[in-house]
């Protein structure tokens, strides 16, 4: 029986636009399911939409539908999403579908029948926004949070005493807010369903410590751990049908409806039916589920619990990955700086829309999203490296291949490139580091360049040296191969364009220069991408480009003062004089906060020496540390050290910009540590 592997994405909720992050955790899944497909494991891919709660029965009332209705349209947008961006997804499931909802009671029943779930009256602060109730510790620290412009939902911890604070909650000197949306709570008294969620707090931590890797990146199960060490309370799992109708009813209090969390975790079992089924037994438990960082809790605490509760297996990993934030802050529709997926796709088209999103940023980390980025990436990887590989030999695409044979010096040396960047691909794209794996896949797409340029098959072909020129097609045909074979689950139909032209119908995986047939041509085909500019193609993206400042009439003073012309031009130097700054491009190995001063960064640079460089740079502002490991940067390596908050500086990062737009100079191609800058 072949290896089986099941992944899903969190089921997104039909009230919310699909932005850019849905994207990305769904790209993301594809990706890794697309990969699993190709290393021939049985492969199931699940994702869905999100459709009962509140939020989702006030908007639809307030355009005068039901429900139901209003989700029948909304999950659509979703479903169509994922056509546009290539997602090639298993199962769709929503929380309306009478198969899902058939599984949820019967949950509810189980856990009800075994003394899992029992009423009490509760009284707390209940938030409309986030569907949930909240201590009046948590509500209190938002309020005042809240009061303090700049503090909301930070790590700035109050001014006053906690237990203080709830005494102003509850007197009305605090106005009280939720903590995710800092929109308005209210005091709700009410009996409700809880589930003993507390009682598995101890198996919980001990589940987690004995499989290290269940939670994933480290940091975040840390955070989960240190969730788990304070007191873990019961969970309400029921809302009165007379508040909130739309729902799931309890089979045993049909007055009740299910908490939209309880409803929505139960969607990863679900979707394969009742538990004994053949669906059930041959993928659960789910090998990856895959969720932004903001839905952890649920996914780790409430729904390991509601698991173990059940008799069921908890999922092998969840991986919580970080948002794609705007200068710095996280995308809000309020705040109006949410990035449209689809405009990525218009501009750039859908591969390289999905090349972009993973191979930014760090999975598992925050990174900041910008247009000019964007398309640095699609005019330096897609067009200079890899459109560049595949279009370099269109010239002798109708000439047969050398047999496979013995290969010469250069062509031994490309095969052992292709052998090494495939086998750090695998082990990070199962890793799901994303930008890591194609990081090394490209190493191959410049070694392939580099080939060429050494092999130049043009001189061969003018000088009549057919056999060579055969060895070398052979060579550079197959690389080609290897590289689009396992490209595919990130560039799925540029994959297949290529492979077509190469006379093959699906990927093919092997390391080797002898797959193909020698009597096989390739057909040419335009490039696969072509340069963009950047003025065009910023404004498509949204790019307001900075106005001229507008001539002003003023009367002349009586008396113009002198102006110095060497006060408006900065003064010329000589070539001797520019020459004594030595400047090389570097790579940071490592990034992380100065310990004495915010602002400051303090990275390890390896600038072609024999230690790396210690270096200090004003940074923090612009850049989270994680983001700028593997990043080539240009380095005044020659300035004397100087000691920066009490840490030493060995040199001197190059970046363009004022108080508040900063960017680092980095190499359009991936150049050597080391390599001087002239």
């Amino acid at each position: 029986m072949a290896e089986r592997f099941y992944v899903t994405t969190p089921i997104y909720y039909v009230n919310d636009a699909p932005h850019i992050g849905h994207a990305y955790t769904t790209i993301a899944a594809d990706t890794i399911a697309r990969w699993h497909r190709l290393c021939g494991r049985d492969t199931r891919f699940l994702t869905g939409t999100d459709e009962h709660g509140q939020k989702v029965m006030r908007a639809a009332a307030k355009l005068g539908r039901t429900p139901q209705e209003h989700c029948d349209l909304l999950h659509e947008r979703f479903k169509a999403l994922w056509v546009k961006l290539g997602v090639q997804y298993d199962d769709f499931i929503r929380t309306t579908e009478p198969r899902h909802q058939a599984v949820v009671r019967a949950f509810l029943q189980k856990l009800w029948d075994k003394g899992e779930i029992y009423p009490k009256d509760y009284a707390g602060w209940y938030s409309t926004s986030a569907e949930r109730f909240w201590t009046d510790d948590e509500v209190a620290v938002a309020s005042w949070q809240k009061a303090h412009p700049g503090t909301q939902g930070s790590a700035v911890a109050p001014a006053e005493p906690v237990a203080d604070l709830v005494a102003k909650l509850k007197s009305g000197a605090l106005s009280p807010v939720c903590p995710d949306s800092g929109q308005p709570v209210e005091w709700i008294t009410e009996r409700n369903f809880f589930f003993r969620m507390g009682a598995y707090q101890d198996r919980l931590l001990a589940h987690i410590e004995a499989h290290p890797r269940c939670i994933q990146p480290d940091n975040r199960r840390n955070e989960v751990l240190g969730f788990l060490r304070k007191p873990l309370e019961d969970l309400c799992i029921s809302r009165p049908k007379a508040r909130l109708p739309w729902g799931i009813p309890l089979p045993f209090a049909e007055d009740y409806v299910t908490y939209v969390w309880f409803d929505a975790l139960t969607n990863y079992v679900s979707a394969l039916g009742e538990p004994g089924g053949e669906l059930h037994a041959r993928y659960w438990p789910a090998d990856l589920h895959l969720v932004g960082k903001d839905i952890l809790t649920f996914h780790t605490v409430y729904w390991f619990s509601m698991l173990m509760a059940l008799g069921l297996e908890p999922p092998r990993q969840v991986y919580a990955h970080g948002w794609w934030t705007v200068k710095r802050e996280k995308m809000s529709k309020s705040v109006g700086n949410v990035v449209d997926p689809m405009r990525l796709v218009d501009v750039f088209g859908v591969d390289a829309t999905r090349y972009f999103l993973l191979r930014e940023i760090p999975f598992g980390y925050d990174g900041d999203y910008s247009p000019e980025a964007a398309l640095l990436r699609f005019n330096s990887d897609l067009v200079n490296d890899f459109s560049n590989l595949v279009h370099r030999v269109v010239k002798w695409a109708d000439v047969p291949l050398a047999e496979a044979g013995q290969l010469g010096e250069l062509d031994a040396a490309l095969l052992a490139a292709a052998e090494r960047a495939t086998a750090g691909f695998r082990v990070q794209v199962e890793a799901l580091q994303f930008r890591d794996a194609l990081e090394a896949l490209w190493e191959l797409v410049r070694a392939g360049n580099k080939y060429v340029d050494s092999a130049a098959p043009w001189a061969l072909a003018k000088a009549g040296d057919t056999a060579r020129l055969a060895q070398v097609l052979r060579a550079l045909r197959e690389v080609q191969r290897i590289v689009v074979s396992h490209l595919a689950c990130v560039m799925p139909a540029t994959a297949a364009d290529v492979l077509g032209r190469l006379g093959l119908s699906a990927p093919d995986l092997r390391v080797q220069f002898d797959v193909l047939a020698a009597d096989s041509t390739a057909r040419a085909g335009d490039p696969l991408y072509m340069r963009l500019d950047a003025e065009p193609t910023l404004a498509a993206l949204g790019v307001v480009p900075a106005a001229a400042p507008a001539a002003v009439s003023a009367p002349k003073p009586a008396k113009e003062p002198a102006v110095s012309e060497t006060a408006a031009t900065p003064a010329t130097i000589t070539y001797d004089e520019f020459a004594k700054v030595a400047l090389r491009v570097g790579l940071i190995q490592s990034a992380e906060k100065h310990p004495n001063a915010d602002r400051l960064l303090v990275l390890k640079v390896d600038v072609g020496e024999e230690v790396p460089r210690q270096i200090v740079a004003g940074i923090a502002k612009f850049y989270e540390p994680e983001v700028l490991v593997g990043k080539r940067v240009v380095v005044v390596t020659n300035l004397a050290p100087a000691k920066l908050r009490g840490v030493e500086s060995q040199g001197m990062l190059l970046a363009a910009g004022g108080s508040e737009i900063a960017s680092l100079l980095m190499p359009l191609h991936e150049v050597a540590a080391g390599a001087v800058v002239k």
